[in-house]
C-alpha cells in the first residue's frame, strides 16, 4: 500500500478526488469529466482504492467510486499544526482591510481626478 502522501502527489489523482468530492461517479462519467483514457483512469482509481482514499461499489452495471474522507485524517494531522500560519496571515488580511476601508472612508474628497475621456 502507497502512503497517502505519494498517492496525493499525482496531480490527476487530486483532481479525481475533487470530482468525487461532489458525489460518487462512475468510472465513465471520471473519464468525460477528466478527460482521460478508461484505462488510465482505472489505474488512477486502483491506487486511490489501494490507498484506502476511495471506495468501490456495484450499482447494476456500473462501479460507483466514493471519496472516503476518514482516509485523509492523516494528511489532516500532519496539516494541524501549519494551520497557525495559515490563522495568522488571515487574520492579518483581515485587519488590513478593516483598516483599508475605514481609510477609504475617511479619505479626502479634494483629491484631483484625470480628466474624464
Amino acid at each position: 500500500m502507497m502512503p497517502v502522501f505519494s498517492v496525493l502527489a499525482d496531480p490527476v489523482r487530486r483532481r479525481m478526488l475533487d470530482v468525487l468530492l461532489e458525489g460518487p461517479c462512475s468510472v465513465g462519467t471520471l473519464v468525460d469529466r477528466l478527460g482521460l483514457t478508461q484505462t488510465g483512469t482505472s489505474k488512477h482509481l486502483r491506487v486511490l482504492r489501494d490507498a484506502g482514499l476511495v471506495h468501490v461499489r456495484k450499482d447494476a452495471q456500473w462501479r460507483m467510486y466514493e471519496l472516503r474522507p476518514e482516509a485523509l485524517q492523516e494528511v489532516d494531522t500532519w496539516l494541524r499544526p501549519y494551520r497557525r500560519l495559515w490563522s495568522e496571515t488571515l487574520d492579518a488580511l483581515a485587519r488590513h482591510l478593516d483598516a483599508t476601508s475605514e481609510g477609504e472612508a475617511a479619505a479626502p474628497t479634494d483629491v484631483e481626478q484625470p480628466p474624464a475621456r
